[in-house]
This record gives structure tokens, C-alpha cells and sequence, in this order.
């Protein structure tokens, strides 16, 4: 949902980029349009939580994602309108289209909601979800360790700096204020990938507590290539280099590597007067890409 939001939005993800060109191809499948209409746009504060299943607990990681679209078509009529309906008018700025109320209306909705989402996944994410659900592997590993060696409390409150744990209850800063009891209910924290670097919160569902959490390590992968070309022309500049073998934006890369925008430009500068990197302008985003004189530098240093 994350991925196909910034694809309807024609945005770039700060550290995964474009969304690229099967993702926008997908949005002209009528199904997928629909599944993109119901999604929060300009200032909205709600996307359906029918469109987000909580995850059951019993799935295995194959099963997962066909769990999921099973369970959007079978959502209950009168939950679907009270969702599409109800709380969309109470959370968007803008009215429902007219085309949407008549789809959600003929009982027609749920099964072209999961179809355009098994559609999205598989023009748009298939492909590269083995290394996305490799991340989550390993963030469910590393938590799993912190709460044996350190508790439960202590590891709630590392998962992002807007999530606290104040020894009774999970404190989220969000923009508005209210108190959840989720006393005898399931309470899931699910890591998450392409919603980086947002926390989310799933509640308006009676039963259903998800907190999307992003997964840690997102956005500080190096290439080990770099380290000897760093002894020429230093660490920034070689990390630059090897993270651009994708075109990448200013605001991706700094995101991406931890640095500064200011500092990436101006080690990009010296990249581009070096000709090691090009650079081309892609509608509002000045792209940057390493050379073939570059890559063979890296190829090199391997």
C-alpha cells in the first residue's frame, strides 16, 4: 500500500527512489485505480484498514500475502461501507467519488480490491520482495534477541524514536490525543519497508491493533567495493559511488548514506568536475549516476 500510494502520488521513496515505470503501468489496470482512489491523498489522515489486514499469526512467510488478499474480499459488507463511507468522510479532504460509492454500494468492491492488489504486487514488487521480506526477517530477529537479553519494555521503546514504553502502556507521539485498551486483544508491531521512515498506526478497526514500525538497517547498507577506492578519493565520495550505480536524487542519497544534503552536493560537485558521475534532470529531481569510469574504479577495488 505504501509503494502503490507513492506511485499514484508520482513520488520518489528517499531511500528506494522510483517507483518505476511496470509500478505506474500497474495504475491503469481499472482494479488497481480503484485500490489507488482509497488510498489517503493531499492531507488525508485515514486509508481503510480493510486494505491492511492484521496479520494472523499462524501464516507461513508464503502464505502471508495470499492470507491477506483472501481477507480483504472477504470483508463484511457492512464494514466495508462504514469504512469507505463513515470514516473516510470524517478523515479526508475530499468527497468520496461518485464512481467509488457505487462500486462500494453493488457489493462488488471486495473482490476487485484484492484483485487490484495481487495485481500491483505482482506487476510491481514480486521481483524484489525476497530482499524486502529478507529485511523484515532479520529486524524480527533482532528484536526477538533484544526482548530475551533485555525485556519486553526496553525493546519497545528502540523501535523508533517516536515510540515509547512508560512501563503500563505504549506511547506513540502522533498528532492527536486519545487512550486505546487493548486489554485481552493482540497488540502487533509489524516492521515495515517501504513505509520508511513513517510510523503507523492501525486502530479504527474494532479487534484489530497494528503499529508499523520501520525496520532498522533500511537506508545504511555500504558496498564493500568502496573501502579501497576510499583511500583515493576518501570515504563520502567512494560511499557516494558505489550507491549510485542506481540513479539517485540528492535527498535519496543523503537519506540513504546519513549524511547531510549539503555535504552530498558538494561531494557530488567534485564527483561530476571529476567526471565519475552524471547528472540529469528528471522533472523537479536532478538524478546522479556513476560512470563507466567509475564502476570500473570499483570493480578494481574489489
Amino acid at each position: 500500500m505504501a509503494w502503490l500510494k507513492l506511485t499514484a502520488a508520482s513520488g520518489r521513496h528517499p531511500v528506494f527512489g522510483d517507483p518505476g515505470p511496470l509500478a505506474r503501468s500497474a495504475l491503469a489496470h481499472p482494479d488497481v485505480a480503484l485500490l489507488a482512489d482509497l488510498l489517503p491523498q493531499d492531507g488525508d489522515t485515514y486509508a481503510p484498514d480493510l486494505l491492511t489486514p492484521q496479520p494472523g499469526a499462524g501464516a507461513q512467510h508464503r502464505d502471508v500475502l495470499d492470507e491477506q488478499i483472501a481477507r480483504i474480499e472477504a470483508v463484511p459488507q457492512e464494514d466495508l461501507e462504514t469504512q469507505i463511507f463513515t470514516f473516510t468522510r470524517t478523515h479526508w479532504n475530499r468527497p468520496l467519488l461518485a464512481t467509488t460509492r457505487r462500486i462500494a454500494e453493488s457489493g462488488r468492491m471486495q473482490r476487485r480490491l484484492a484483485n487490484g492488489f495481487a495485481r500491483f504486487w505482482r506487476d510491481a514488487l514480486a521481483e524484489g520482495w525476497p530482499e524486502l521480506r529478507s529485511i523484515i526477517d532479520q529486524d524480527i530477529a533482532h528484536r526477538a534477541t533484544a526482548i530475551a537479553t533485555h525485556g519486553i519494555g526496553r525493546a519497545l521503546g528502540a523501535l523508533h524514536p517516536d515510540i515509547a514504553w512508560a512501563g503500563d502502556a505504549v506511547t506513540v507521539a502522533k498528532s492527536w490525543d486519545g487512550e486505546i485498551d487493548v486489554t485481552g486483544r493482540d497488540l502487533v508491531f509489524a516492521p515495515g519497508v517501504l513505509n520508511w521512515p513513517d510510523v503507523i498506526i492501525q486502530v479504527d478497526t474494532p479487534g484489530q491493533f497494528v503499529l508499523y514500525y520501520p525496520a532498522q538497517g533500511i537506508g545504511t547498507v555500504r558496498d564493500r567495493r568502496s573501502e579501497t577506492i576510499a583511500q583515493v578519493v576518501g570515504n563520502a565520495r567512494a560511499a557516494l559511488l558505489a550507491d549510485l550505480e542506481t540513479a539517485r536524487s540528492t535527498t535519496e542519497l543523503a537519506a540513504r548514506l546519513g549524511y547531510a544534503p549539503g555535504t552530498v552536493s558538494y561531494h557530488l560537485a567534485a564527483l561530476h568536475r571529476a567526471r565519475l558521475v552524471t547528472k540529469a534532470r528528471d522533472g523537479r529531481y536532478v538524478l546522479y549516476q556513476r560512470t563507466a569510469q567509475a564502476a570500473g574504479l570499483l570493480e578494481e577495488g574489489r
